[in-house]
């Protein structure tokens, strides 16, 4: 089933990708481990396309979801890290429209964590209304927050994207699909774009949804939320896209620079985008960060028991998550406990630990459901520390 290289230290990771095509459903996928900067495995299989059998190669690129967060959050670091940008000056400093309906006070690190109050818009979108930065950056500067800023965290799972993105283009005068190809993917020789170019989108396997759990499987309390309450922000976040939602390969959304959720790479291109994170800040001869700003995007800003959007538990770094345990049958974010990165829609994560030096990506066209990791990804990620010699998972992180 699978192509590529595996060092032999995690013939267990081959083993379990290779399960996932057998037992797990999988269709197409690609799973990249870096160890000291070193590329320790490059695995992919399956297939493109399951009609006419096209398989998977070694530069399939698929849409990550919110694994792009991962990369827009690093954009913003940057900036902080060159001293362009303060973190805890209020988001209006840098965008003054920001400041309507009572959000003049609101930090940009607050974006970063979830706690903005913003996590969807109330009013009804028009068509294609994600392909539109203007129009979503006015909307979102316009809107109320739900919760009073700072009193909770909630998942902005689609809106971050613009919240953080219209700071990193007020900042360096770039958009941030320019600003990410030029300051990180260009340095870094990612094949990780946020906004497709369009000469590459024969490249792209479709996202195959899955649009219902299997028999007898729970649903996650999002998804019951968003099903009973359509004023939620829930339901807000599934029904109120413009029709990305339902759409999200339209070229449109491809090209355009949707920082929460349209990235488009391969799991070699995710396990690159935090090589250097897993190494102090600098890879290949590439300095993305100071350790000090390191420490301070990897560092852990809010946690709870109960998000106030996905109703369960999270923890959040400044633009990235930390590792929360499992919370129902495809609801599951168990790594070690220095890691940070995120994982997207469906099941695809990429991360970094420093701790060990590792940088890991997995990428796949066929989306599993729930809101976090699934048997697939977690069953990459568990048999990678296992290669790495941790043998205790406990409820919410892996430990020696």
């Amino acid at each position: 089933m699978a192509e590529g290289t595996c060092d032999s230290r995690f013939a267990e990771v081959r083993e379990e990708f290779e399960r996932n095509f057998a037992e797990r459903g999988e269709l197409g996928a690609s799973v990249c481990i870096t160890v000291d900067g070193e590329t320790a495995v490059d695995l992919w299989g399956g297939v493109v396309d399951p009609a006419t059998q096209r398989p998977w190669t070694s530069d399939t690129v698929v849409l990550v979801w919110s694994c792009t967060k991962g990369a827009t959050a690093l954009c913003a670091h940057l900036l902080a890290d060159r001293g362009q940008l303060d973190l805890d000056a209020p988001v209006a400093t840098y965008w003054p429209e920001f400041a309507a309906a009572g959000k003049e006070h609101v930090p940009v690190r607050m974006l970063l964590s979830h706690q903005a109050g913003l996590p969807a818009l109330r009013d009804p979108l028009p068509a294609g209304a994600f392909a539109d930065w203007d129009l979503m950056v006015k909307l979102l500067a316009a809107e109320a927050p739900f919760w009073e800023p700072g009193t909770r965290h909630g998942y902005h799972a689609l809106t971050c994207g613009w919240l953080v993105g219209e700071v990193v283009r007020r900042v360096s005068g770039r958009p941030l699909g320019t600003f990410f190809a030029e300051e990180v993917a260009g340095p870094l020789g990612l094949d990780f774009w946020i906004g497709l170019p369009e000469e590459l989108e024969p490249r792209v396997a479709p996202v195959v949804r899955t649009l219902a759990p299997t028999p007898g499987e729970p649903v996650a309390p999002f998804f019951m939320v968003a099903m009973s309450d359509p004023t939620s922000a829930a339901a807000l976040i599934m029904m109120n896209s413009g029709g990305f939602m339902e759409t999200p390969d339209d070229r449109r959304y491809h090209a355009a620079g949707i920082g929460s959720a349209n990235g488009i790479t391969n799991a070699r291109g995710l396990a690159a985008l935090y090589r250097p994170l897993a190494l102090g800040g600098t890879a290949g001869g590439v300095r993305l960060l100071s350790p000090e700003a390191l420490a301070r995007a990897s560092m852990t800003a809010s946690a709870a028991d109960l998000d106030a959007v996905l109703r369960a538990p999270t923890r959040f770094a400044l633009g990235f998550c930390k590792s929360v345990g499992d919370f129902g049958p495809s609801d599951v974010l168990v790594l070690g406990p220095d890691a940070f990165g995120h994982p997207g829609s469906g099941g695809s994560i990429g991360f970094a630990d420093p701790g060990e030096r590792l940088s890991f990506g997995y990428a796949m066209s066929k989306m599993g459901f729930g809101t976090g990791l699934n048997a697939r990804g977690q069953s990459l990620v568990d048999a990678t520390y296992r290669a790495l010699g941790y043998r205790t998972r406990q409820p919410g992180v892996w430990i020696r």
